[in-house]
């Protein structure tokens, strides 16, 4: 399981370190694959290979109506493999549509990661923490 956040600089060449503590684990489980993906909230997300092929059957399943969603999820997915430095690039396109430029947060999700700009999460999280729980959340314990 993947939780906490991790402050991140992208490099020169559009790379990010993985954090040694996930490092092991992909490399191993994941065998260094991951893909890439928008998210619907200005980040991107970022899952270990196999996860993301169970998530995309269920994106496949989706109605008809659905057509933007499998849009922006498939066509803005792409593959990319951990390096043997632990780094990983970060495809040129999802940089570009996430404001990706340095500084950058990987948060951990569970199963899979969001990354984010790192003045963008902050935003998102002062925001979230200042709502507090949503009304649907109320039975929700602590």
């Amino acid at each position: 399981m993947f939780q906490g956040n991790h402050p991140l600089t992208i490099d020169a060449k559009g790379r990010i370190m993985i954090p040694a503590r996930y490092r092991d684990v992909l490399l191993e489980g994941a065998k260094g694959e991951l893909t890439f993906t928008c998210n619907f909230d200005g980040g991107l997300l970022v899952y270990p290979r196999a996860q993301w092929e169970s998530k995309l059957e269920e994106i496949m399943r989706l109605p008809a109506n659905r057509a933007s969603v499998k849009r922006t999820l498939l066509g803005n997915a792409f593959d990319v493999d951990i390096d043997k430095a632990g780094r990983v690039l970060i495809p040129a396109q999802l940089r570009e549509r996430a404001s990706l430029d340095k500084d950058v947060v990987l948060v951990g999700m569970g199963r899979h990661f969001d990354l984010w700009d790192a003045a963008k999460y902050e935003a998102l999280v002062a925001v979230d923490l200042e709502a507090g729980l949503p009304d649907d959340l109320d039975d929700f314990s602590l």
